[in-house]
């Protein structure tokens, strides 16, 4: 397995990935119809879009198939201050979670952010998903909660944040050896 930083070629793999863990990860929280419409196409579209923009980084497997993305940048509210970066989204094929390829993946966004001049990180997760606990059991602290619509449903995301990245990076190392 391994973690590089995406190229405009990969959007494909990307799309591909998003939108099947949409449907895995949200199937019961997010309302079908809305699971359903989505489409590998646009997401394609998006992607190349966001690649180009932002740092986003994918997870091979030794097939060089991609099985999971991440990408981050500059946190977008201006809600939370003292929290300058954010991870904006991650999604990994269901059948490769819990293997420890979301904290590479993380690991990967946090480092970018430091580079860039970032200091600390948010994320926001629905509070439905099961995947929020990966966030808690990685540092991240809930700091706030927004109300969203998907497909015509309000839900609820929790806003996790990491203080600090210096910090929370050296745990992430601590915590893999």
């Amino acid at each position: 397995m391994t973690i590089r930083r995406a190229n405009p070629s990969d959007a494909k793999g990307i799309a591909r990935v998003h939108v099947d863990s949409w449907r895995t990860t949200y199937a019961g929280i997010v309302p079908d119809g809305y699971l359903q419409r989505l489409s590998y196409e646009s997401r394609e579209k998006l992607w190349q879009a966001e690649i180009a923009r932002s740092a986003v980084f994918v997870a091979e497997n030794e097939q060089a198939q991609i099985i999971g993305f991440a990408s981050g940048g500059k946190e977008r509210t201006g809600k939370y201050p003292g929290y300058d970066g954010e991870l904006y989204a991650i999604y990994l094929l269901k059948e490769h979670q819990r293997k420890g390829i979301g904290k590479k993946l993380v690991k990967a966004v946090a480092e970018d952010l430091l580079r860039q001049g970032f200091s600390s990180m948010t994320v926001a997760v629905l509070k439905e998903n099961p995947s929020r606990f990966f966030y808690e059991s990685i540092g991240g602290i809930r700091i706030g909660a927004e109300e969203i619509e998907i497909g015509g449903k309000k839900l609820e995301e929790w806003i996790y944040g990491w203080k600090d990245l210096r910090s929370f990076l050296a745990a992430l190392a601590e915590d893999s050896s």
